[in-house]
């Protein structure tokens, strides 16, 4: 007996949602800035995927230095990537 895997397509805005929901805390990575990060809660976006983010902490990898931000917005064509951050 053969065992067939059914691939299903998982759509960007529901994963966001998926964080927004279950108030994961969040790390983004933008495409122009490799050594910078920044790590909140996502608690609004929109169909173009701009983020309202708060409780943000951007991270230098480089210096190791940290600065909290409050909220902020981040405009979705500079998103790069996003993933939880493990509990």
């Amino acid at each position: 007996m053969s065992s067939i895997q059914q691939k299903v397509m998982v759509r960007p805005s529901n994963v966001i949602h998926g964080f927004k929901v279950k108030h994961e805390k969040v790390s983004i990575w933008l495409t122009h800035d490799n050594n910078t990060h920044y790590e909140g809660y996502i608690i609004g976006y929109d169909e173009f995927l701009n983020f309202v983010v708060d409780e943000v902490v951007e991270v230098n990898k480089k210096t190791s230095k940290t600065i909290e931000l409050g909220r902020i917005l981040l405009k979705g064509e500079n998103v790069a990537l996003i993933h939880a951050i493990g509990v």
